[in-house]
């Protein structure tokens, strides 16, 4: 192994480390590549094991494939390392068959022997549903995206069928399968590579020094400063264009909008809607805006007394003005949420009564509810910006204002950053500040990991909801490929949450990007993770 890396074994894992924490050499880096800012520390690099932040939003794709992808336009799975897939009639085997000559990464820690094969597919999955299999519990046996959809129980077995050839067998019908497992969290990892691992009793650093077929490889990792990426040159679509990409993750000195103007960076990915008129303003930097596929919330603890209580959950919705956080927040760029659904969803519907301000409402609900006297509540809320909600502690204040209205003292704790995985800390707050960005174009997506039974037994469902009707429609949904017939299920879905209101919808944010003109060939979706292999320089 390269005298550079070295393993530290620190609270939230292994990280692999250099020897010192080097400022980065902007210059020389964009001789043959580009910096991108980002946002977060990964504290693992496989996306099976995490369900938001860096590592799914913008690592995953420069490091793994997944069998299918999404397009953009459509929101339909399309072929990627599988090159074709067929159904059986009950809607229960999927057979993919894999494109030939697919290299994993060469890296000092790992040689493959073979291209990529069924094999592993299987290893890759296998090691999500099944608790025998050698790697389940590596990282800690929890899979959260996956465990949001229940995937454990709808995936029944993976076998080869042949060296390209794998089927999947599912437990019932499920017509959002294929766009789950094309989603930037269904990478297919090396099977030869967990068994070297294995041998050596070393299963940990699977996740923590990755092994891809992407088009880029891990380099360097400095915790708290950089993650360098170098060009995999046997890279199945062709090599990329840039030798390395580099992503800066210090919070040292300025913000990430001062690098991107100093020319420290070159890419800035969702920056905060007060920045874009100063962005606009620069003639060195491009910005893209791409319809968002998210939704900023409010999750309420359903277990506290007061809250238990859904008139008391309904006022709280009715006294924030979601106008005043769309002027003060957004900037004019997001759009009021009605429902958790975006706008580009083919489910979504408006319902405009429901999601209103209306302060004497909330102040006769409360009444109603015993809590004329007020009410005191906390919120915690994570300070980093999202594309959901570019600047939460502005959010957070003024809905603190507005529950200050209908005599609600609502106290703020506020941290960095939040995972839902962090859940067994936050039993005893009463409302989180959060959002999510859909992975695929499917309602399912948004309804399930965020407020199905399933979600809150495996500690995501930030609500500590479960309501069995609606847990019955979203199965029944996903059973039939009839829209018409989905899209009713998915409203009277959405009818019960009109009336529990376990979440408080807030807003939608548009997904930006700004980067330097000199570079072009960046890849947009409203799913976010796009790989960076046709970025070059052009001047």
């Amino acid at each position: 192994m390269n005298a550079f890396i070295r393993l530290s074994l620190s609270l939230i894992g292994i990280s692999l480390l250099t020897a010192c924490g080097d400022e980065i050499d902007h210059n020389d880096i964009r001789k043959a590549g580009f910096v991108f800012c980002g946002q977060g520390k990964p504290t693992t690099f496989n996306p099976q094991l995490i369900d938001s932040g860096i590592t799914a939003e913008a690592l995953s794709p420069q490091l793994y494939d997944t069998l299918l992808t999404l397009d953009p336009k459509s929101h339909q799975p399309v072929a990627s390392i599988a090159e074709s897939w067929s159904v059986n009639e009950s809607g229960t085997e999927y057979t993919f068959k894999l494109k030939r000559g697919v290299k994993f990464q060469t890296t000092p820690w790992f040689t493959p022997t073979r291209p990529l094969n069924a094999k592993d597919v299987v290893f890759s999955f296998k090691r999500i549903i099944d608790v025998d299999h050698p790697f389940h519990q590596v990282g800690g046996g929890f899979y959260p995206w996956f465990a949001g959809l229940d995937f454990q129980n709808l995936l029944q077995d993976v076998v080869a069928i042949d060296e390209h050839t794998v089927r999947f067998t599912l437990s019932q019908p499920n017509f959002s399968f294929l766009a789950n497992i094309a989603t930037s969290h269904a990478v297919i990892l090396s099977s030869e590579y967990g068994q070297q691992l294995a041998a050596k009793d070393h299963k940990e650093e699977i996740d923590q020094l990755p092994i891809g077929t992407g088009p880029y490889q891990l380099k360097e990792y400095q915790v708290n400063d950089l993650i360098r990426l170098e060009r995999h040159s046997n890279y199945w679509k062709s090599p990329a264009k840039m030798e390395q990409v580099v992503f800066d993750i210090s919070h040292r000195g300025t913000g990430t909008l001062a690098k991107l103007l100093r020319n420290e960076c070159d890419v800035l990915s969702s920056p905060i809607s007060s920045q874009i008129p100063v962005i606009q303003e620069n003639d060195n930097l491009e910005l893209t805006a791409t319809p968002a596929n998210n939704v900023s919330f409010i999750a309420i603890n359903t277990e506290t007394t007061a809250l238990s209580d859904a008139r008391v959950r309904q006022a709280l919705n009715l006294a924030i003005n979601r106008q005043n956080i769309l002027d003060s927040v957004y900037y004019g760029t997001g759009s009021q949420a009605y429902t958790l659904l975006p706008p580009n969803s083919w489910a979504y519907q408006k319902d405009s009564v429901k999601i209103r301000y209306d302060r004497n409402y909330a102040l006769a609900l409360l009444r109603d509810a015993g809590y004329e006297d007020g009410l005191e509540l906390t919120m915690w809320v994570p300070l980093e910006p999202r594309a959901f909600n570019p600047s939460p502690r502005k959010t957070a204040e003024l809905i603190q204002a507005n529950f200050a209205d209908i005599g609600v003292k609502l106290t703020l704790l506020t941290d960095d950053r939040f995972e839902r995985v962090d859940l067994e800390n936050i039993n005893d707050i009463d409302l989180l500040l959060t959002g999510w960005i859909g992975d695929t174009g499917d309602p399912d997506n948004f309804f399930r990991p965020l407020l199905s039974c399933e979600s809150d037994r495996v500690g995501l469902n930030v609500s500590m909801w479960c309501n069995d009707d609606f847990d019955f429609l979203l199965d029944l949904a996903l059973e039939t490929q009839e829209p018409r017939y989905r899209l009713n299920l998915y409203r009277q879905a959405q009818n019960i949450l009109n009336q529990e209101f376990p979440v408080i919808p807030l807003a939608h944010g548009v997904q930006f990007r700004v980067h330097d003109k000199s570079l072009t060939g960046f890849k947009s979706s409203p799913f976010n993770a796009q790989p960076f292999d046709r970025v070059e320089r052009i001047h």
